[in-house]
């Protein structure tokens, strides 16, 4: 894969919601060395379905190849490339800072701006929760870092097309 011509993909996969179709998914990323950027899979709100948000890495030849292979996979209902215009994206994280003395008042004025939550405060750290589009969550990242990040995660992104369609 030439960097030049890699950019990010979001596939949004409906599946059926059975054991071993996660492994079966992602055992195809491995055998063909793909890599997934992230991977958040949810029961939707039928029960015997599930939703994958996909993200990779690469070019259009890339995106191709996964989506043939996935529709191959018996447990594949359908398959959305979800484009950024015609979608609304989303990400969340926790973010455990340090947070003592005058840095305290900042770091809360900070997350005001973003509107970002504290989660969990304690004598000499906060835990703040910040929803929003992958820009939006680094640049809190970045902002946050002075102060010193001790424990990050992100819950990978989720997608939905804007409008009235529905994914079946």
């Amino acid at each position: 894969m030439g960097a030049s011509n890699e950019k990010q993909y979001v596939l949004s996969v409906l599946v059926e919601n059975h054991a071993g179709v996660l492994s079966r998914v992602s055992g195809l990323f491995s055998r063909r060395g793909y890599n997934i950027d992230s991977l958040t899979v949810c029961e939707t709100m039928d029960p015997a379905k599930s939703r994958m948000t996909i993200v990779v890495r690469g070019d259009e030849y890339i995106l191709e190849q996964i989506k043939k292979q996935l529709s191959k996979l018996v447990e594949v209902i359908s398959i959305e490339h979800c484009h950024k215009a015609n979608t609304t994206q989303r990400e969340t994280a926790l973010i455990k800072v340090k947070a003592s003395g005058a840095s305290r008042g900042v770091i809360i004025e900070t997350c005001e701006i973003f509107r970002a939550h504290i989660v969990d405060v304690s004598e000499n750290a906060l835990i703040v929760e910040a929803t929003g589009s992958e820009d939006k969550i680094s640049a809190l990242i970045r902002l946050l870092e002075p102060y010193g990040i001790l424990e990050l995660l992100k819950s990978g992104l989720i997608a939905m097309e804007r409008g009235e369609n529905v994914m079946q």
